[in-house]
């Protein structure tokens, strides 16, 4: 089967985040980029227990279906828009994790909380300035390509929380990240002052996890 390690990857991200309680029913998707410009992407309205290799979609740059059975997740074009805007993403989990998804409906995101945030995420997780139903699925789409940067995680809001990353590995574990930060954030601002991290802090935690991490001696 062609894509046949793209599409065992989304499975068993799909088996996780469900094993995890990190979607709930039909709600949530997750894809891959491929050559040429198209992506792989999980089914509409197929739950993630029900998804198997051969389920899964191939869309082109303007996510419309060219293989598969199914009708691409409808959440489709915000995949495409940020493959197409950032070329460091390779994988895209959109998920429904409780305390994340409660921070999708306040007025805020998420301060760089964690040394973890600045470094996988490229510090605090913004929010999409206004709530749009998910019919009007490419407004959708722009104004997640409008607030994310250079970030690997957001907060749409009223909706959900989608997290990105080199491969999928990366983009699973932003989805970990994000729900703690949520969820400690949450906990923090019912009665203390929390301690952000300062930006120039932020961006060095970055650079080091993405250029010298894993690869620094005795001078450290």
């Amino acid at each position: 089967m062609e894509y046949a390690k793209e599409r065992k990857a989304i499975v068993e991200a799909c088996r996780w985040l469900e094993a995890n309680e990190m979607v709930i029913g039909t709600w949530g998707n997750v894809s891959a980029r491929l050559d040429g410009g198209k992506l792989l992407v999980t089914p509409s309205r197929v739950a993630f227990t029900d998804i198997y290799p051969e389920d899964l979609v191939v869309v082109d740059t303007e996510g419309c279906k060219v293989e598969g059975v199914w009708y691409p997740s409808s959440e489709v074009h915000i995949h495409r828009l940020i493959y197409a805007r950032r070329g460091d993403v390779n994988a895209i989990i959109q998920c429904y994790p409780t305390y994340a998804s409660a921070m999708c409906a306040s007025q805020q995101g998420i301060p760089p909380i964690f040394e973890e945030m600045s470094q996988l995420i490229g510090g605090g997780i913004p929010v999409t300035p206004e709530y749009i139903n998910a019919g009007q699925h490419r407004r959708l789409a722009e104004a997640v390509i409008q607030t994310i940067g250079q970030k690997n995680a957001i907060l749409i809001r009223n909706h959900a929380p989608m997290c990105f990353g080199r491969d999928m590995t990366e983009a699973l574990t932003c989805c970990k990240v994000t729900e703690k930060a949520a969820k400690s954030y949450l906990a923090l601002k019912g009665g203390v002052d929390v301690a952000v991290i300062p930006d120039e802090m932020v961006d060095a935690e970055r650079e080091r996890y993405l250029n010298r991490y894993g690869h620094e001696g005795c001078e450290e």
